[in-house]
């Protein structure tokens, strides 16, 4: 009885090592090679610093990516029928090319946390001592498994429908039939259930959040300010992001006392998601609030569109509000509750028709009015909302009757002006910081301003980027999969780090990597732009009248505290 349960349990037990030794057959060995080689050179440094679980997610995939063109060469080296190498010789290849790959996977996984060190060194954080190898690989080998399994139901689904339209088509038509059929359920799958599950839960998510009323904003009790008892907007519909903007900002009061003398409040108008059906009607409302809270009467006014979630940054707005002593205005209408790049996945278009709907309604009133008795007119953006803001204007629409300048922060990699202005700059100036053409009309500037050109002379409307060469959003290239971007090339932007090199393939995942990880970097890094470099910026566009260099200074040296 004994030595039968022993023969059964040895005959059970024996098929699990052949599986496993199966399982590993089934790799290919050219693929494992290139993959371990993207392994190692994803654990290289990008634009923003790295934890070990989204480096491990990189490498993971780097692995599985690399692994794809092994084995895709290697099905090619066959088709073409080239000459193979003995078995004897092919297997001592191997065996040399897995020690030399394993090792450098070693040596580059003991240089991660160097290399991280160099990205977090320029910006000022704290250097890590380890990068956590063991449990970065454990994870990237979970990535890389789940990828490949992903990769071979592909496969598999692929064969099975070939196969049974054989029996009806001739086998090529059938293999492409069948390749398509694959394509196409793989991607209604993907889209129609586990994309279209997730994006509905966050739609669901953000409107909650959009909709909560913090108890510590209270509806204002001014009547000209927005969602007050005596405003076109409520107060409930203005959204988390709008009602924290109205009871925010400086009070004319502190910025009196800045600067030693009287100022007014400044003049916020915000309209939200809920004010109104269309976006039409909810620029024509904002007009008509920013008519009965004065905006108009005010020396300068500020078109403001916001980012996806509608929120507007207090590091832009609030500087503003200070330079121009209090006499400004600003109006905004929220078009998503969406964080920024789920909206411009869902709502590509949405942001795009609220920001020329509240353009138009409020250039069309402003060049209504006496020249001599209307405010200065001025556009921001930042994030989405540069793109969008950017996006709202015709250039040779306005060219008759200019507003006086924009401001736009970080603008994403899909601006299309901006995109042009940078492929079309001076010959010698780097893509991170462009010279465009005489620079009377458009500059750009960084953590170090740039804006004072020797010899260029502001025309009469001024239009400034403020972009940090560490910024994902904005210099995030499609291209980077398979070549190098011009801002990788020398000189480099001053928060780049200079162990960065460009590999194919590798260094766009990483760049994706760090387009979600955008907001994490420190103030004056990545997508987080910082008050003193706004207040440089917003000197430039509106040359504020009665400013010194002296209260420049105190000002930034408000804000950085703050």
């Amino acid at each position: 009885m004994e030595h039968l349960q022993q023969t059964d349990l040895s005959s059970a037990t024996r098929p699990i090592p052949r599986y496993l030794a199966n399982l590993l057959r089934s790799f290919s060995t050219s693929g494992l090679l290139v993959g371990v080689i993207f392994f190692a050179v994803s654990l290289t440094p990008s634009l923003i610093p790295r934890p070990y679980l989204i480096q491990a997610v990189i490498s993971g995939t780097s692995l599985a990516a690399g692994y794809a063109i092994g084995a895709f060469l290697r099905w090619l080296w066959s088709f073409f029928e080239l000459p193979e190498p003995t078995s004897r010789r092919a297997r001592t290849l191997k065996i040399a090319a897995a020690i030399v790959c394993i090792a450098a996977a070693a040596v580059f996984l003991w240089q991660a946390a160097g290399w991280q060190n160099t990205v977090r060194e320029i910006m000022g954080i704290e250097p890590i001592e380890s990068a956590d190898p063991v449990k970065l690989g454990l994870i990237a080998g979970v990535v890389f498994v789940a990828l490949v399994f992903l990769a071979r139901l592909f496969r598999l689904t692929f064969r099975v429908l070939s196969r049974w339209l054989q029996y009806f088509l001739t086998r090529p038509i059938a293999n492409a039939l069948g390749g398509l059929v694959a394509l196409a359920l793989f991607w209604s799958v993907t889209n129609g259930v586990i994309f279209k599950f997730a994006l509905r839960a966050a739609d669901s998510s953000f409107q909650q959040l959009d909709a909560l009323i913090d108890p510590d904003v209270a509806p204002p009790t001014d009547p000209v300010k927005t969602g007050s008892a005596a405003s076109l907007v409520l107060w409930d519909e203005l959204g988390r992001q709008g009602r924290q903007f109205i009871a925010s900002g400086p009070t004319g009061a502190e910025i009196g006392a800045f600067f030693g003398g009287a100022a007014p409040d400044p003049v916020r108008v915000y309209v939200g998601l809920n004010s109104a059906e269309t976006a039409r009607e909810r620029a024509k409302l904002a007009l008509e609030e920013l008519k009965r809270a004065g905006g108009f009467e005010r020396k300068s006014l500020i078109v403001v569109v916001p980012t996806g979630t509608g929120w507007i940054d207090p590091e832009a707005l609030d500087p503003l509000e200070y330079l121009l002593h209090g006499d400004v205005a600003s109006v905004a209408v929220q078009y998503s509750y969406l964080t920024s790049w789920l909206s411009l996945l869902v709502e590509p278009g949405y942001g795009a028709d609220a920001a020329n709907a509240l353009f138009d309604e409020v250039y069309g009133y402003w060049t209504r009015l006496p020249k001599d008795r209307r405010p200065k007119l001025y556009l921001h953006g930042l994030s989405l909302g540069a793109m969008n803001s950017q996006g709202s204007v015709d250039l040779f629409d306005v060219i008759g009757d200019p507003f006086q300048g924009a401001l736009w922060s970080g603008p994403p990699f899909q601006s299309g002006l901006w995109r042009s202005v940078t492929a079309d700059r001076v010959p010698g100036s780097p893509a991170w910081l462009p010279r465009y053409r005489d620079s009377s009309v458009i500059r750009f500037t960084n953590q170090e301003n740039a804006l004072d050109i020797p010899g260029a002379h502001w025309g009469a409307m001024r239009i400034i980027y403020l972009q940090y060469a560490s910024d994902p959003v904005t210099f995030f290239d499609p291209h980077a999969f398979y070549r190098e971007p011009d801002w990788m090339r020398a000189p480099r932007g001053p928060d780049v780090s200079p162990a960065l090199k460009w590999f194919p393939v590798v260094t766009g995942l990483q760049l994706l990597a760090d387009m979600a990880m955008a907001t994490t970097s420190p103030m004056g890094y990545g997508h987080v732009y910082a008050p003193e470099h706004y207040i440089d910026a917003w000197m430039a566009v509106t040359d504020p009248q009665g400013v010194t260099a002296e209260d420049v200074a105190r000002l930034k040296e408000k804000f950085k505290a703050r």
